[in-house]
């Protein structure tokens, strides 16, 4: 039973749940309010918090540059203000289609992609050569070659158009959070997985960093280090591989070389910086709004237990048993006091092949102690659909790992979880009703809050950016240290 006690209040931590993939199509046309509604009040009456969603920049700007389209998204977000839901809105500049749980195809703007027919190196690209046209590679981030407008340009115009044509939503307080998509699936990442390539789990990757713009880039970077004659990795394998197959990532292989390590320091502060710009981007955009910005990590799980990390490195989380690769990037987000949303919450390493040498427990305790300890806001969701009460009895783990207080506000929690995603198997009434007591116990036992003040969560006006913070300082926090002790199971089971 819900009760309503202001201290255990302090225990509350929200639940989002993600909108499905292609409600607002590939056309551009919300195609079924109706049923939306209907899921939309059955979401409202559980006590959810509030909905995410995808604001593709395949659909807004498909006609052409700065020909933006905004009015079936706006028919969406008045719908969920009907409905008494608050919206978290994800800037969405990839493809949707080629990973995992893509069931629908949106590709990045028509305009865009024919600028790649003669220009094939704006895109992420691996050794061999092969293209990938899920996102811009972070090499054309400042080149003016898309009708006179850099990347970033185009990203930054794109959020500005959204705060102008969404402004009455923004100032109702519907929309209380953007997430700013940085990669492949919206991730602060390299494609180094793709499924439309033929990778499979638990492959390790590959390096994605092949293209023209990239290779000048690194070959500059050498050349200032005093190492001109180092290349690009030609000894890290194929997606498929194990790590101990490859020269590079074998015992006392390529990466622990000064030269590996050169790379790989060049190759994860690419990302860093990538995620810094656009970030003072969409802070000059939306500066003033009552939201948060925030930003998503991917939880690359597998050969988290082998001393080289493989599939976290092709990513470009330079993370090691001796290095924190995800605690910069909290770092770098405190000075635009946006949020690190992380994935896999749901997985346990029992769950996960032997072979893979998977560790999803101890990666996310990793990342959101990092994210702690820089003392900023930490959110996540789970990576695959689930409906069974191991996997939310761990959510709430993770979403508190301490505990509940009863006295007041836990040691450690969560700013928030999503939950992926709305679908006619979670309204199933079996599941439906297993996913109303998580929800419950998400909110510790307390009735559903509408004033996020009440469990410390006002949302104010976004303040500037502070200042750059200098990249010898961002990786001083590659320091490891230990992370946070969690309970060994949550005190809120939703079977308990």
């Amino acid at each position: 039973m819900a009760t309503s006690d202001s201290n255990m209040l302090l225990n509350y931590v929200p639940v989002y749940v993600m909108l499905p993939l292609g409600v607002v199509n590939v056309d551009n046309v919300f195609e079924d309010p109706d049923g939306l509604k209907e899921q939309l009040l059955q979401l409202r009456a559980a006590g959810v918090d509030r909905v995410m969603v995808d604001v593709w920049w395949g659909i807004i700007e498909l006609k052409g540059p700065k020909q933006y389209d905004w009015r079936a998204y706006r028919s969406l977000f008045q719908l969920v203000q009907e409905c008494g839901l608050t919206l978290q809105a994800i800037m969405s500049f990839h493809q949707c289609g080629g990973n995992v749980g893509d069931i629908v195809n949106i590709p990045i703007p028509q305009w865009v992609l024919d600028i790649g027919e003669s220009n094939h190196d704006i895109f992420y690209t691996n050794r061999s050569g092969t293209r990938n046209k899920e996102y811009l590679t972070v090499g054309v981030d400042n080149e003016p070659i898309f009708h006179g407008r850099t990347a970033i340009e185009i990203y930054s115009d794109y959020m500005k158009s959204f705060r102008e044509n969404m402004s009455d939503f923004l100032e109702s307080g519907l929309i209380i959070d953007i997430e700013v998509g940085l990669g492949p699936a919206g991730e602060l990442r390299y494609p180094s997985y793709p499924q439309s390539q033929g990778w499979e789990f638990p492959g390790i990757g590959e390096f994605q960093c092949y293209d023209k713009y990239l290779k000048a880039d690194f070959k500059a970077a050498v050349a200032r280090a005093g190492h001109p004659e180092w290349e690009l990795p030609d000894d890290a394998g194929k997606y498929n591989d194990v790590p101990e197959s490859t020269g590079f990532f074998k015992s006392n292989g390529t990466y622990v070389t000064e030269k590996g390590k050169f790379f790989l320091t060049w190759y994860s502060n690419k990302l860093l910086n990538h995620g810094d710009q656009i970030l003072d981007e969409a802070n000059k955009a939306f500066l003033g709004c009552k939201v948060k910005l925030a930003i998503k990590v991917s939880g690359i799980h597998w050969w988290y237990k082998v001393e080289n990390h493989a599939a976290e490195l092709t990513a470009g989380y330079y993370n090691l048993n001796d290095r924190d690769g995800y605690r910069p990037i909290a770092r770098m987000l405190s000075r635009h006091h946006a949020i690190l949303n992380f994935t896999c919450l749901e997985m346990r390493d029992s769950e996960q092949p032997s072979d893979a040498k998977s560790g999803p427990q101890e990666l996310v305790q990793q990342v959101l102690s990092g994210g702690w300890r820089e003392d900023i806001r930490v959110a996540g969701e789970n990576a695959l659909p689930r409906y069974d009460a191991t996997a939310y009895n761990q959510i709430i783990l993770n979403a508190r790992p301490q505990g509940v207080n009863n006295n007041g506000p836990p040691k450690l929690s969560m700013f928030g979880v999503t939950y992926l995603r709305l679908s006619d198997d979670l309204l199933q009434k079996s599941n439906f009703n297993i996913f109303k007591k998580f929800v419950l116990k998400m909110h510790a036992d307390q009735d559903y809050c509408a004033n996020p003040q009440k469990y410390n969560h006002a949302i104010t006006p976004l303040k500037p950016s502070a200042p750059k913070v200098p990249i010898e300082v961002l990786l001083e926090a590659t320091k490891p240290t230990l992370p946070f002790p969690w309970l060994p199971e949550t005190d809120m089971k939703v079977d308990g």
